[in-house]
């Protein structure tokens, strides 16, 4: 089913493109290539869809001028879209590189928000994390008070009365999620573009120095590390006692939870970015190579592998025993669990990159083109969309 849109302007925003796929450093300037377009997928909690658009200022390019990108936090409502507050995140200043003048490190958020309890928490690529009511947009906090941290791209995570975020600058960081108070933070051996994951009282998170790390969540202690080939940078699935994780060294592996100990690895075409799905007994993950892999959760065993024709970038969602995953051209697919077939339920004819969200029924889209689609999971109809510039 091709979708139609309907237009209503909120703001405007891009997605996270360059990011994919060349490194933070080209060119030297903050609002050429080091200042990509960027744009959250949403996060659903009680009814209110929670959202990080980035709204790209003049200036940028060759001539180093400055590009401001500042981004906002938008509460909508799921059912329809009504827009009920935002609050915006402004960029922080940055000198240039190659004899650029100053410019703006931007605001622009890559990672989606966390909801607990009656705030909402969302990290910057201005090196800030944002504590925000969810009712009302009031900041509660920033963190650091002072100053800033080097870029966040990864999304934050709330477990155990605390935030987690990994960070550019190659630490793990830990905050009181109800005052913003550092509680515990370890360095890594590179940058952090990861989301972490936390199970009980573990948290597993990638780094660009090629492993995955198990630390205690409560105190930061390591508890274990396992060295793979290529730079980690998708969120790790804990699924019966075993971390799955992908990586850019083209392979996707299966680690036993509490020592690290390698029980599978399966290699595709190209990287893995993407965090996995699993159910019953299954994995299923998504690839640069276009392909969603079904695999054996104990053995690995390929037990299908789906060709949906496009790159996968977005995190996929599961809904009542189907697995919704969108193509980078922005085709979306149901894949029956029960017989590891794919269909498509609708075409947004836009790229898509964020992650989906879905509640009640409903998946949402957002969109390289600064769209955001409502669809029903089950027949893919468009329920509503809202055009965000």
């Amino acid at each position: 089913m091709r979708i139609r849109k309907n237009t209503v302007v909120i703001g405007k925003v891009g997605l996270l493109v360059a990011l994919l796929l060349v490194g933070l450093t080209v060119l030297g300037c903050y609002g050429t290539k080091t200042s990509p377009e960027g744009g959250s997928g949403g996060v659903v909690a009680d009814g209110t869809l929670f959202l990080a658009p980035s709204i790209k200022q003049a200036g940028g390019g060759l001539g180093c001028t400055p590009a401001a990108v500042d981004s906002k936090l938008v509460a909508l409502s799921a059912a329809d879209g009504t827009r009920f507050w935002e609050v915006p995140l402004e960029g922080s200043s940055s000198g240039g590189g190659f004899g650029c003048t100053p410019a703006t490190t931007p605001a622009a958020i890559y990672g989606s928000p966390a909801v607990a309890g009656e705030l909402v928490y969302v990290g910057g690529y201005n090196g800030k994390i944002y504590a925000i009511n969810a009712s009302s947009g009031a900041v509660r906090w920033v963190y650091p008070r002072e100053g800033s941290l080097e870029p966040i791209i990864g999304g934050v995570i709330v477990a155990l009365d605390r935030v987690y975020f990994g960070c550019s600058d190659g630490k793990v960081y830990a905050l009181d999620a109800a005052t913003g108070d550092e509680q515990w933070k370890v360095t890594l051996g590179d940058k952090i573009w990861a989301t972490p994951a936390v199970s009980g009282e573990t948290l597993y998170i990638g780094c660009f120095d090629k492993k995955l790390y198990s630390f205690n969540a409560v105190n930061g202690t390591k508890q274990w590390e396992y060295l793979a080939e290529g730079a980690i940078v998708s969120t790790p699935l804990i699924y019966n006692d075993t971390v799955y994780i992908g990586s850019f060294d083209r392979n996707f592996y299966a680690l036993d939870a509490a020592s690290g100990r390698l029980k599978w690895q399966f290699p595709a075409e190209k990287w893995f970015w993407t965090k996995a799905v699993a159910y019953n007994g299954t994995i299923y993950a998504g690839c640069f190579d276009g392909k969603v892999y079904a695999l054996g959760a104990e053995n690995g065993q390929g037990l299908a592998a789906l060709d949906l024709e496009s790159p996968i970038y977005s995190w996929p969602v599961l809904i009542d025993g189907r697995v919704i995953v969108a193509n980078s051209d922005g085709r979306v697919y149901a894949i029956d669990t029960a017989s590891n077939q794919a269909t498509m339920l609708a075409d947004i004819e836009e790229a898509v990159y964020a992650p989906l969200s879905a509640e009640g029924g409903v998946i949402y889209v957002y969109s390289q083109e600064q769209n955001l689609y409502a669809l029903n999971a089950d027949s893919g109809a468009n329920l509503w969309n809202l055009t965000i510039k």
